[in-house]
């Protein structure tokens, strides 16, 4: 007798399909047949939700939010298909459709074990695209914004919004952006977004996400961008901190790789540029030629002051008021409004090197005749005579009641205005005093010895001696605990004021540094090589040039989104205004939702829904799609070291 082993179950499910065959094709199967399915969807297609309904009786799974491109899979061709096997299919679906859950494992898994390595590519890339699921449709908003906080690339925000409603939805919360701001070192103005805030609703608004002391002192008369002063026609104010980093990142990325400059001749006899000032609403430039030019922020002449008779050497701006003083040992105030001198001040002996104003009334000159002269140029007459100086009084500078001078004495002086009495003298350089800065606590001085100094306001105890400079040191600015030098060796140094040591030595320029200045972001010098340069302030960074083929960089003054430099070019003396203001189009807190289309509905062409706000500041170059909504494009924001390009009228250049 024979042994016959068992039938597998995949040869018993075979004969039970087999049998159930032969039946129904003896009871005419045609009956029974359905129409030529369309075969499965590639991974980039929706799944067709009505084929699989009818089939399973289940509802489809949610679609994928923006499905990874992968391999495509062909259709099937039905071209040679019989009605047999077309049969075969139809007795396979009524089956399948009346199992339970066990029964349809065992045979799906049956069928699986069945198929060649090239048939089980196909099944799991139609499978795969099924299986993926968002997580943010399940989870609580509040689970959603933590997670999203850990993300500080805004490319990766701003594609994120274009997945689905519900990510544009959670994107689209404020703070979001706050972190964002944070993290991008941002929040500095942040005091900018709750002042409009508290203006739109009426009271102010605490800002619990942020100290007030992030934002103290940030914003001061000579800080606040252009675009925030009172002059009439101001940009739209900024309601939203989404709408605050977009303009902080528009901004860096113009500083970066874009802009728009003008050029204007100032002489046609190379006058050597000996004061520039940037405000919110003027660039004044003084000359040696005894003349102080007066412009709007972009550039255009509005007046020449005319009444020094020789170079004006110094002067300082207020509001709508100029102080300047020169080789003609007078001091004058003017209305910039009007071009009008509405006081000549006279006292010193000799020229006026330097001016500051602690107030709207209060002007203080300091001269080579050795004294500084405290001023009311409301009134035009003398409050305070300073002397104690034994040479030029160089420089000087004020926070409140106190003002510091350097001299060429070698010595700095600290001194009360109320009291008009020295209260500190700061002894220790070996040569002259060329520079000063003070922040209220600490004194830093340059001086020809090659060295800086700081200096506790306080005691006028020196705290440090900062050595590394080669020749004299001419350019200083102290701005928190940090501190920019630039020497007659052409390099500029990042000293942290902490703990009294060098940050970066940048190999700035092949000669003098002539002009210096930084803020939280950037550091701009100009040198006598007739270069202008940007860098980073927190990698040491050559960011950009600003200006290549100069003879002589004279002066040159920043704020946010502009910058003024004042060269030598072809033996004149040339004025470039750079303009780094985004689009005004793209700082509006427009709607998001356009006219034609919903963010939740599919477009017609089946791209993806918009983002929530459109970082595409390119212009007229770019690129979009059929239905002409711009797709998401951001330039990356980081650092440089690409060569000036061109200028020309477009805004924001191609990466």
């Amino acid at each position: 007798m024979s042994y016959n082993p068992p039938m597998s179950f995949s040869e018993r499910r075979g004969a039970v399909f087999n049998e159930e065959l032969s039946l129904n094709t003896h009871h005419g199967i045609k009956s029974l047949a359905q129409p030529r399915p369309r075969g499965p969807p590639t991974p980039s297609m929706s799944t067709p939700a009505a084929d699989f309904d009818q089939v399973t009786g289940s509802p489809p799974p949610p679609p994928t939010p923006a499905a990874s491109p992968g391999p495509s899979n062909s259709r099937p061709d039905w071209k040679s298909a019989d009605e047999t096997e077309e049969a075969y299919l139809a007795t396979i679906r009524q089956y399948f459709v009346k199992c339970n859950s066990a029964q349809r494992g065992r045979l799906l898994s049956d069928l699986l074990n069945l198929c060649t390595s090239q048939q089980l590519s196909f099944v799991h890339q139609f499978v795969s695209p099924l299986l993926k699921k968002d997580p943010f449709t399940t989870l609580p908003d509040e689970l959603c914004l933590r997670i999203l906080s850990f993300i500080d690339d805004p490319k990766v925000l701003v594609r994120a919004s274009q997945v689905s409603r519900r990510w544009r939805d959670l994107l689209s919360d404020d703070m979001t952006w706050k972190n964002l701001c944070v993290k991008h070192d941002y929040q500095r103005r942040m005091s900018e977004v709750q002042a409009m805030r508290a203006e739109l609703y009426g009271h102010a608004q605490r800002d619990d996400g942020a100290a007030a002391g992030d934002c103290s002192g940030a914003l001061t008369s000579n800080s606040l961008p252009a675009s925030f002063g009172s002059s009439t026609g101001a940009r739209p104010r900024l309601t939203s901190y989404k709408s605050h980093f977009k303009q902080r990142y528009l901004v860096d990325v113009a500083w970066r790789t874009g802009g728009r400059n003008i050029s204007k001749n100032l002489t046609q006899d190379g006058g050597v540029v000996t004061s520039l000032h940037l405000t919110s609403k003027y660039i004044i430039v003084a000359l040696d030629n005894a003349r102080i030019h007066v412009f709007d922020t972009e550039g255009n002449a509005l007046r020449t002051l005319q009444g020094h008779v020789m170079g004006v050497w110094a002067m300082v701006p207020w509001d709508d008021i100029l102080v300047s003083g020169g080789c003609d040992r007078e001091v004058r105030v003017w209305d910039l409004t009007t071009g009008n001198c509405l006081h000549t001040l006279r006292g010193h002996t000799s020229t006026v090197r330097c001016l500051k104003m602690s107030d709207a009334n209060t002007a203080i000159s300091g001269s080579r005749d050795t004294t500084l002269r405290v001023w009311d140029i409301r009134n035009g007459t003398l409050i305070k005579l300073l002397v104690g100086h034994q040479a030029s009084v160089r420089c000087l500078e004020i926070k409140g009641d106190i003002v510091v001078s350097g001299s060429y004495d070698t010595t700095a002086k600290v001194w009360s205005i109320s009291e008009g009495r020295c209260l500190h003298t700061l002894s220790g350089h070996y040569s002259q005093i060329y520079a000063i800065a003070f922040d209220g606590y600490r004194v830093a001085t340059g001086s020809l010895d090659t060295s800086v100094r700081i200096w506790n306001a306080q005691t006028g105890e020196c705290q440090a001696v900062l050595q590394g400079h080669t020749s004299l040191v001419g350019q200083l600015q102290m701005r928190g605990g940090t501190l920019v030098t630039g020497g007659s060796d052409g390099s500029v140094r990042v000293w942290s004021l902490e703990r009294f040591c060098p940050i970066h030595r940048l190999a700035a320029h092949d000669n003098s540094v002539t002009s210096l200045q930084f803020d939280d972001t950037r550091v701009v010098s100009g040198g006598s090589d007739g270069r202008v340069k940007v860098w980073d302030l927190k990698t040491g960074q050559l960011v950009r040039e600003l200006i290549t083929q100069g003879e002589a960089v004279w002066r040159v003054a920043f704020e946010d989104e502009k910058c003024v430099a004042m060269a030598l070019k072809n033996s004149r003396t040339v004025m470039e205004v750079w303009n780094f203001s985004p689009p005004e189009e793209m700082l509006n807190d427009r709607p998001v939702i356009p006219l034609k289309r919903t963010l939740d509905a599919p477009a017609p062409d089946g791209s993806r829904p918009l983002s929530a706000f459109a970082l595409d500041y390119r212009g007229a170059g770019s690129s979009s799609s059929g239905n002409g909504i711009l797709d998401v494009d951001m330039p990356d924001a980081g650092p440089s070291t690409a060569p000036l390009q061109q200028s020309g009228g477009m805004f924001f250049r191609d990466p």
